[in-house]
């Protein structure tokens, strides 16, 4: 048996901006956080013939090209994996909440096969692995932010190249720092949860056909970005609140399907709790609301009152790993 444990993520910073249709014209850049919760992949050889597949759904066939999950599919296809095998994941986090879930399931999976080969991989050659699949094979309209977090870890620093390289490097910031936004950030379950091609896909389509909106709402988002790493960097979190805002606001205005009533209305309950600043992790349109709040007892306290569930984290720093070997 191969188990292999990798976080899923919040966004600090310059989420949309890792997209292919933006950062090979213009370079993206993004600050993100792996955080300690995961998505487990086990990989076991078995005595029965046939792939099992076991997720939200079971799947038990004879070949490759019969397996529905489209991950697993071309993960294994690429790898060459013989059958008289199961794949079975498990989630701390369910799908869809905006916490990058596909990314990170598909870095899991992959560092799983790897390690049954007894390969060594390293963290970029995985996350471009997985990048492959999922934007290259399978065309799905999404950036690499998830499948790099997963795999390096940490708070990092991402810089996407127009030749589509990436450069990581940890963000640069103090112990007190560090701490500072392991206590404050706050992390809320607003119940609803959706799929972020719907949205992404509409981005994708809008900075493909050169709509001038979208490209120069990216433009300040990248802007914003680099402003919060200086922030960061200095150790001013309480400017790093305020560009939260101001990061969110602007998101909102990348589609309709960005908020709803509700969480616009959850949004304006936090920041009267006296939260700095604020946003939805990930697409929009559902699952998490991030706060970055100094008066915690308040804003958890306002949130309660909403019925919205805190979700507890802290940053991980390892990455995707392999937790068990046989």
């Amino acid at each position: 048996m191969i188990l292999t444990r990798t976080p899923l993520r919040i966004s600090i910073a310059g989420g949309g901006t890792d997209l292919p249709s933006y950062y090979r014209r213009f370079g993206g850049s993004l600050i993100s956080a792996a955080i300690t919760k995961y998505i487990y992949v086990g990989v076991n050889q078995t005595f029965s013939p046939g792939y099992q597949v076991k997720y939200s759904r079971f799947e038990h066939v004879d070949t490759i090209d019969e397996i529905q999950h489209p991950i697993v599919r071309e993960a294994l296809r690429r790898h060459g994996t013989p059958p008289s095998i199961e794949i079975i994941s498990l989630a701390d986090i369910p799908a869809g909440t905006g916490l990058g879930s596909s990314g990170t399931f598909a870095v899991g999976l992959l560092r799983a096969l790897h390690a049954a080969k007894r390969g060594y991989v390293t963290a970029e050659a995985l996350a471009e692995e997985a990048c492959h699949i999922e934007i290259d094979v399978l065309r799905h309209p999404i950036g690499k932010q998830d499948q790099y977090i997963a795999s390096y870890g940490g708070v990092t620093c991402f810089e996407f190249n127009p030749d589509d390289s990436v450069t990581a490097s940890p963000l640069a910031i103090s112990n007190q720092t560090f701490t500072d936004l392991e206590e404050n950030l706050l992390l809320f379950f607003t119940g609803y949860s959706r799929a972020a091609t719907d949205i992404l896909s509409d981005q994708d389509k809008r900075t493909t056909g050169n709509d001038a909106a979208m490209i120069e709402n990216l433009h300040y988002v990248k802007q914003l970005g680099a402003e919060i790493k200086v922030a960061l960097e200095q150790g001013d979190t309480h400017e790093f609140g305020r560009l939260m805002h101001d990061h969110w606001e602007m998101k909102r205005k990348r589609s309709a399907n960005m908020s709803n009533g509700d969480i616009d209305r959850w949004y304006e309950v936090g920041r009267d709790a006296g939260a700095i600043g604020g946003k939805m992790v990930g697409a929009g349109g559902g699952g998490f609301l991030l706060f970055y709040a100094t008066d915690r007892t308040r804003l958890r306290a306002a949130m309660a009152r909403e019925n919205l569930m805190e979700v507890p984290f802290r940053f991980d720093h390892d990455g995707s790993t392999t937790i068990m070997r046989d």
